[in-house]
């Protein structure tokens, strides 16, 4: 099967489930095991297992069986290898957690491909800094958060919330 194809397959299976926040990233040269990486992130386990079962049921379907899936079982990461595409379906934390799109950041990445059919990869981050492109500031809190620990030497716990008639 074709890698626009495949690509495509994939995403309109991540779709059908209404997975979030789908990024295609090309590693083509940056990885010889795979051409691409895409990333989706699902809002409950229960759905991450669902969008996995799917991509798996859709490639089936057009005569590409997976050569793996790993993580369908505990639903915070699955990962569906498909040979030229392995798609990863993450929750938001755990995406966050990992980072994926910062791990393989010179590779081109699509945001948002779900939406943007047929849309033209953005530079990475890496590659944007030459460009004259900024990256995002810090928010405030976090920018106070890194002074207090370069200060201090150590970070500050997160405030407690007291709950009334407890006594907590």
């Amino acid at each position: 099967m074709r890698l626009d194809r495949l690509k495509k397959l994939v995403i309109d299976s991540l779709e059908d489930l209404k997975a979030q926040d789908i990024k295609v990233l090309d590693v083509r040269g940056l990885s010889n095991v795979t051409d691409l990486m895409i990333v989706a992130s699902g809002t409950s386990d229960r759905q991450v297992k669902a969008i996995a079962y799917h991509v798996v049921e859709k490639a089936k379907e057009k005569g590409l069986p997976p050569l793996g899936v790993e993580g369908e079982q505990a639903g915070e990461w699955a990962l569906v290898d498909l040979g030229d595409a392995v798609v990863h379906i993450m929750l938001p934390q755990t995406r966050d957690f990992y980072n994926l799109e910062k791990l393989w950041g010179d590779a081109a990445i699509e945001e948002d491909a779900g939406s943007a059919k047929g849309a033209k990869p953005k530079k990475s981050a890496k590659s944007a800094a030459g460009s004259g492109v900024t990256k995002p500031s810090r928010s405030r809190s976090s920018a106070k958060r890194t002074a207090a620990a370069k200060t201090t030497g150590k970070r500050r716990a997160p405030a407690v919330k007291r709950v009334r008639g407890t006594g907590i």
